[in-house]
């Protein structure tokens, strides 16, 4: 019978006898993604992942200036953390900043707070 069968491994980290070590597993990553208005709702323009915040937010300030101005669009970086047991997949996901931009031109970001 298993720990978690007899409840004793529910409020435990569990750890992966046969998991890749760290360096050949991100336990984080930074996924940023523009969305375009359309008239069928929105669609996924650019998108990328990265290992790091500041770069994730480079990268989509980037491609949303690389945008014409006249297109509607938002962006979002999200933050995945890989956690045994977090789901299907092992990685969890939050929204943790939006982003668009200022009539001026320039790409503004905003925390998400939940």
């Amino acid at each position: 019978m298993t720990a978690a069968g007899v409840g004793l491994a529910a409020s435990t980290r569990e750890e992966c006898l046969y998991c890749p070590t760290p360096a050949e597993t991100p336990h984080e990553r930074f996924e940023w993604e523009v969305r375009i208005a359309s008239a069928h709702g929105e669609a996924l323009g650019a998108c990328g992942s990265s290992a790091f915040q500041a770069t994730a937010m480079d990268e989509l300030r980037k491609a949303m200036r690389g945008m014409p101005r006249d297109v509607s669009m938002r962006g979002g970086i999200a933050l995945m953390v890989y956690d045994f047991g977090a789901g299907d997949d092992g990685w969890s996901k939050r929204e943790i900043f939006r982003a668009y931009v200022d009539p001026a031109g320039s790409v503004r970001f905003e925390r998400v707070v939940k």
